[in-house]
């Protein structure tokens, strides 16, 4: 196919569309008076705000008591109102459970952990990362008692106790109700890791718990905000759970609110893009009641929480006793990680893709860039992977060029056809399908290969925004290749585009202009009908979107779509250039004409169909 060079129309026309989007912009901008109308709604607007942010840092759905223990009255009601938990003592304070990753905050009002930090890594700010903090959490369990009080463990002290066994970290919270009655929290956590054992157990409670009604865990967490763009963070935020037969569920992380009862699950996965909350269990959870609230509205740097999850489970009684043996997970989504936990299958709490495409990233490219990244600069192991995998689909490559250098070669005959029973649309396919037939050439041939590599693609898509390697590592001028880079940032917002100026996407925007050049503006040029959309418009303004849709997307997924398209724009220049004859190609569909060719069961059902509908047509108008 000869190359479609880019003529100053071309160009030209690229420049209107940025003219016009200039000018659009700049027409939209408001006056004077205009802007301190909306100065006063922004400022009314941001008081709202930070009405709003002051009420969500309280746990939704559940409201915490407080007591003055100083006061002893207080004191007092808060044990006739507790029962025969009033035994417990009244102190306010926390145990620490530290290891070399992870650092947890145990609170003795409720028995819940009420920080969570992770301590190898940081935010885009370089603030710690903090999964629990500030009231973000509340985990209780809801029961009744034999005298009809309805409680909650997160309004119950908890006597702490430190232990060790072996290397673990034992610590066992105990609301009593007598020294040898109690209800038992009890965290077990090792060195190195991110997994807890949590167990829930009564000793000598079942003449307390009212068993005929049930016991409800009720886990509730806001995600905290990590990354620089809040809205890009949120698109991968989600809370996922794995039910008994191993099938992995998801609430909807674009909706404004979704809500599921499930059951049978197995644990549950409350993920804020690269770091998890999981709680998992033995016994698994036989139904559940699972809500996922959206708390970002637009972009922002003051919104600090993402989504709201809430869970509620109920857990059954075993000979009146509770007994739960659980885990809580707090740390990276890494599949490095997670994999370490197979007999959980926390590891599917990642969202590598569905079907095929999440097992080529998670079975392929994960694996692969691994290796790579492990004697590599993390940018350079991008440009390396993206070589090779072009490289392995350069076959699929050739097979789409031939295709095209084919239909070329036949567009003078198919142009003598269109012309000949240009009133006849049914002739005029019949006599198509048989040029075709005729020369050995399928329509469809071109568009098979692009097929093909669709698994490919989807997947790195996947792979890129959701790599835990690649958060926070540096490349070039991007500092971190799991956010988006910037060169400049703006006075103002662009809808759909931001506030900044990533230079990756406008790099992959170009290369995409160019292989469009190359690949389908000749051939939109010459299958423009009457009538239809001017696909060169529509040719030009697909790199522009793609400019808008990337520039706040990973810049390590900008710099694979930058390399990829330029390698395949090196790869189709050698095709035409070195491999393929175009001479030879029209001399081979000639001589393919010359031999009889045996119709398929397809081929000859298609053209008897044609032949009947002609047939029709040619009755419809005798009568």
């Amino acid at each position: 196919m000869e190359e479609k060079k880019l003529d100053i129309k071309s160009i030209i026309g690229f420049v209107l569309i940025f003219g016009i989007l200039i000018y659009m912009f700049y027409q939209n901008q408001p006056t004077p008076e205009e802007l301190e109308a909306q100065k006063a709604e922004q400022a009314r607007v941001e008081a709202a705000e930070v009405q709003k942010e002051e009420v969500s840092k309280k746990v939704p759905e559940k409201e915490v008591k407080t007591i003055d223990l100083s006061d002893s009255t207080a004191v007092a009601q808060y044990k006739s109102t507790v029962g025969a938990f009033g035994f417990t003592s009244t102190t306010e304070g926390t145990t620490l459970l530290e290891n070399e990753v992870l650092k947890l905050e145990v609170s003795n009002k409720g028995g819940q952990i009420v920080e969570a930090k992770m301590k190898n890594f940081v935010t885009y700010d370089s603030v710690p990362v903090y999964l629990v903090k500030d009231g973000n959490a509340n985990f209780a369990l809801n029961f009744t008692t034999t005298d009809n009080r309805v409680l909650s463990t997160a309004d119950l002290y908890f006597e702490p106790s430190l232990s060790q066994n072996g290397d673990n970290q034992v610590l066992s919270m105990k609301a009593k109700v007598a020294n040898n009655q109690y209800l038992e929290y009890r965290y077990e956590m090792k060195p190195n890791e991110y997994l807890v054992d949590f167990t829930v157990r009564s000793q000598g409670l079942n003449g307390v718990f009212n068993t005929s009604k049930p016991v409800t865990l009720e886990w509730d967490l806001k995600g905290i905000r990590h990354n620089k763009s809040v809205q890009y963070e949120n698109r991968y935020t989600r809370l996922t759970y794995n039910h008994d037969d191993g099938n992995i569920s998801k609430l909807s992380e674009s909706s404004d609110f979704d809500e599921e009862t499930e059951v049978d699950i197995k644990w549950l996965s409350y993920r804020q893009h690269f770091f998890s909350s999981i709680l998992a269990t033995d016994n698994h959870f036989k139904t559940a009641d699972l809500t996922s609230t959206n708390l970002v509205e637009e972009e922002s740097k003051e919104l600090q929480f993402t989504k709201a999850y809430t869970t509620k489970a109920p857990l059954e009684f075993q000979g009146g006793e509770l007994s739960q043996n659980m885990y809580w997970y707090y740390g990276p989504t890494d599949v490095k990680v997670l994999d370490d936990y197979t007999d959980l299958g926390l590891a599917d709490s990642i969202p590598f893709g569905w079907g095929i495409f999440g097992w080529i990233n998670r079975y392929v490219f994960t694996p692969f860039y691994t290796f790579l990244s492990s004697f590599l600069p993390y940018g350079i192991a991008i440009i390396i992977m993206t070589i090779l995998v072009r490289l392995a689909l350069s076959p699929v490559t050739y097979k789409s060029y031939l295709s095209q250098a084919k239909m070329k070669v036949l567009k003078p005959e198919i142009t003598e056809i269109n012309e000949k029973y240009k009133d006849n649309a049914m002739k005029k396919q019949q006599e198509t399908m048989k040029l075709y037939n005729k020369a050995g050439v399928s329509p469809m041939s071109g568009c098979v290969p692009a097929l093909l590599q669709l698994p490919i693609f989807y997947a790195l898509f996947m792979f890129f925004p959701t790599s835990f390697a690649l958060r926070q590592k540096s490349f070039l001028w991007a500092e971190d290749l799991s956010s988006y880079d910037t060169i400049f940032e703006l006075p103002f917002t662009i809808p759909f585009y931001g506030d900044h100026v990533s230079l990756f996407p406008i790099l992959a925007s170009v290369a995409i202009f160019f292989y469009m050049q190359m690949t389908t503006g000749q051939s939109m040029q010459m299958q423009q009908q009457p009538g239809m959309p001017n696909m060169k418009f529509i040719m030009y303004l697909s790199p522009i979107m793609m400019l808008f849709f990337f520039n706040n997307y990973a810049s390590g997924l900008s710099l694979y779509y930058f390399i990829s398209n330029l390698i395949t724009i090196f790869i189709m220049l050698a095709i035409k250039n070195y491999i393929l004859d175009e001479n030879k190609i029209h001399a081979q569909i000639q001589e393919n004409k010359k031999k009889p060719k045996k119709e398929n069961k397809f081929q000859r059902k298609m053209r008897e169909m044609m032949e009947q509908a002609e047939e029709q047509k040619k009755l419809g108008k005798r009568k």
